[in-house]
């Protein structure tokens, strides 16, 4: 059959019969597409599970080779569990922080702002899959290993941040050195310095440590019981590792 006999015979089929196999051949095309597209959503979560699983392994396999040194902590951090949601508060749009240290850390900024400091909240609580995703996503893009990702990075599971204790601040008249070395160069910082401690705010990571990074913005509340309580379990299980 030559190529205008099928356009012939295509015309003696009926117009209703026409319409209805047009019809039948779009469904067809729609459900090839949603199935593509379903296909590529299951690749896609796969694909995130494999990378948590991949992420998992390599924090067990750091787990591992710590424990082999008898000490709890891992490239320089200590081990922290996850605050409950119920314990956290929003102090501004994306800013959650443990209800006990909310009041005093809005009081110190508000106290600040009367000395002429404007100090910035640059980042509160972060669960430990945000930490996890931190940690392996930038350590990629840095191209580091994780002993060097870990000296400005905890890992996840070593992050003060999961206990909602800690507090990353900046200066708002000198954005350009938020989570930078350069941070103590500014007024935020200095007036820190000297007035942090009155609100029970100590820097965590400063330049004596010798594992971890000097983070001038990093900053950990220690003013109630259940914080002490987490920062001193953690120094405590870190001394009796290392009396064994």
């Amino acid at each position: 059959m030559d190529q205008n006999e099928e356009v012939k015979e295509s015309f003696d089929i009926p117009v209703a019969e026409r319409k209805y196999i047009n019809e039948i051949n779009r469904k067809n095309k729609k459900k090839i597409l949603l199935t593509i597209s379903t296909l590529l959503l299951l690749f896609s979560i796969t694909g995130l599970r494999f990378r948590r699983n991949l992420n998992q392994i390599r924090l067990r396999n750091i787990n591992i080779q710590n424990a082999n040194n008898l000490d709890q902590s891992i490239l320089g951090h200590l081990p922290y569990n996850e605050i409950s949601k119920e314990k956290l508060v929003l102090i501004e749009p994306n800013i959650e922080v443990h209800i006990d240290m909310s009041e005093s850390l809005l009081k110190m900024r508000s106290d600040a702002k009367k000395d002429g400091i404007f100090l910035v909240f640059l980042s509160g609580y972060r669960s430990i899959n945000l930490q996890e995703d931190i940690f392996y996503s930038l350590k990629s893009m840095r191209n580091q290993i994780a002993a060097e990702r870990a000296r400005v990075s905890a890992p996840p599971g070593y992050s003060e941040h999961s206990t909602g204790f800690a507090i990353d601040i900046g200066d708002a008249n000198k954005r350009e050195t938020d989570f930078e070395v350069e941070f103590e160069n500014t007024d935020a910082f200095r007036w820190l310095k000297l007035n942090a401690a009155k609100y029970h705010f100590k820097l965590s990571f400063d330049q004596n440590n010798k594992t971890v990074d000097y983070e001038p913005w990093h900053w950990r509340y220690e003013g109630s019981i259940e914080a002490l309580k987490v920062f001193e379990e953690s120094y405590r299980k870190l001394n009796n590792s290392k009396n064994l």
